[in-house]
C-alpha cells in the first residue's frame, strides 16, 4: 500500500483549549479518550497502519510525559519552544529523511476518522501524487456550511475525469463567514482544509529553503551537526499553512471521504459519538424530559436533563462547565480568563 520508506509524523503539541475543562495543560486533548476507548492519540498512530520505527510524534516541553504515556515505543521530538507548526513540521521531515524515508504523511493528533482502510487508502494515494513533487493535502468532502474550518479550492477537473481525482489547488481559503460558507458548499467545488498533508522529504524541504529562510538556517545548522535547542531559535515562527503551503508552486489536493472530524470544540461529539437521551451524554446513565440537543460530559454521575436544549456541559472533579452550544468556540476565551485571574491550576 505504501511505499516502503513511507514515514508518519504525528502532531501533538497542541493544548486544544475548546476542549477546556476536560483539556488540561497537563492532558491535552489529544490524550483523551472521546469515548471511553483509546485515547485520539493512540488512535491517531495505530490507524496509520505503520510499524513504530516509521512513526514520529511532535510535541512540547510541558506535554512530553503525558504524550509518552500514551505511545510507549513511539519516537517523541520534542520541541524546545512553541514557534507553530512550520518549524515543527520541516524538523520531523528532516528527522525522516535522517532515517531513510523518502516521504512522510504529517497528521494531527487529534482528529477522529470513521473509516480507517479509506483513510489509509487516501494516503497512499496522496504518496504516490506526492513521489511526482507536489506538495499534497487532503481535502475533505463538505457536508455542512462550515465556518471553523478552512476550506480548499481545486482547479476543474479535467472533463470526464471522476470526481475522486487529485488537482492543482487554486487558492486556500481562510475560516469564511457564514454566508461565504454557505455559498461554497452550494457550488460543489471547494473541499475543507483537514490539516493533513503528504510529501516526499526532498520537495518540503526545497520548499522550505525557497520560502522559510529562518527555518532553512535552522535544517542547514542541523545539517552541520547541532543540536535542535541550539538551531531552533533561527526557525521561522509561523504556519505550515501560511509559510508553505499558501506560497509553494506545486500544490495537489486528494479530494477525501472518510468520516472525519477535527473534533475542535464540544459540539462536534454530536457527530461523532451516538445521539441518546437529550442529547449526546458521556456519564452512567441519563433521565431527560423534553431536552434535546445537549451535549453533556460527566463520567461516574447519573445525568438528569429537565426543559433545556443546546447546553454543553462538563463536570470534571475540579471545575464545572455550563454554556450554550452557540458560544462553543468562545471556551478558549473563557480558558484566558481563568488564567488571567491566577487561577492557573485550574487550566
Amino acid at each position: 500500500m505504501y511505499p516502503p520508506d513511507f514515514f508518519a509524523v504525528v502532531l501533538a503539541g497542541g493544548r486544544g483549549t475548546r476542549f477546556w475543562p476536560l483539556s488540561r495543560r497537563n492532558v491535552p486533548k489529544q490524550c483523551l479518550s472521546i469515548d471511553g476507548g483509546p485515547t485520539l492519540l493512540q488512535r491517531t498512530v495505530a490507524r496509520t497502519g505503520l510499524p513504530p520505527e516509521r512513526i514520529l510524534v511532535v510535541t512540547g516541553p510541558d506535554m512530553v510525559d503525558p504524550v509518552r504515556e500514551q505511545v510507549p515505543g513511539i519516537e517523541i521530538l520534542v520541541e524546545p519552544s512553541p514557534r507553530n507548526t512550520a518549524p515543527a513540521i520541516a524538523w520531523a521531515t528532516w528527522e525522516v529523511a535522517r532515517r531513510g524515508g523518502a516521504s512522510c504523511a504529517v497528521l494531527p493528533s487529534d482528529h477522529v476518522i470513521g473509516d480507517e482502510p479509506a483513510f489509509r487508502a487516501s494516503l497512499a494515494r496522496a504518496a504516490e501524487v506526492a513521489a511526482g513533487g507536489a506538495l499534497v493535502t487532503l481535502g475533505v468532502r463538505p457536508t455542512r456550511p462550515e465556518t471553523a474550518y478552512g476550506w480548499i479550492e481545486p482547479e476543474d477537473r479535467p472533463d470526464g475525469a471522476p470526481d475522486a481525482t487529485d488537482r492543482a489547488v487554486r487558492r486556500f481559503v481562510e475560516k469564511p463567514p457564514l454566508e461565504t460558507a454557505v455559498r461554497l458548499l452550494a457550488g460543489g467545488r471547494h473541499l475543507w482544509n483537514a490539516g493533513m498533508f503528504v510529501w516526499t522529504t526532498r520537495s518540503l524541504l526545497e520548499a522550505v529553503a525557497l520560502h522559510l529562510p529562518g527555518t532553512a538556517a535552522m535544517i542547514a545548522k542541523l545539517d552541520g551537526g547541532a543540536t535542535i535547542a541550539d538551531a531552533w531559535g533561527l526557525s521561522d515562527a509561523t504556519s505550515i499553512d501560511y509559510g508553505v503551503m499558501e506560497r509553494a508552486r506545486d500544490i495537489r489536493v486528494v479530494p477525501v471521504d472518510f468520516g472525519w472530524s477535527d473534533v475542535g470544540s464540544w459540539p462536534a461529539l454530536l457527530d461523532v459519538l451516538p445521539l441518546g437521551e437529550g442529547g449526546v451524554t458521556v456519564a452512567d446513565a441519563v433521565v431527560a424530559r423534553r431536552a434535546e440537543g445537549n451535549i453533556v460530559h460527566a463520567r461516574g454521575k447519573l445525568v438528569a436533563l429537565l426543559g433545556v436544549d443546546d447546553l454543553i456541559v462538563v463536570d470534571t472533579p475540579d471545575a464545572l462547565l455550563v454554556a450554550r452550544r452557540e458560544d462553543a468556540q468562545e471556551v478558549r476565551l473563557l480558558l484566558e480568563e481563568v488564567e488571567r485571574r491566577g487561577l492557573g491550576r485550574y487550566a
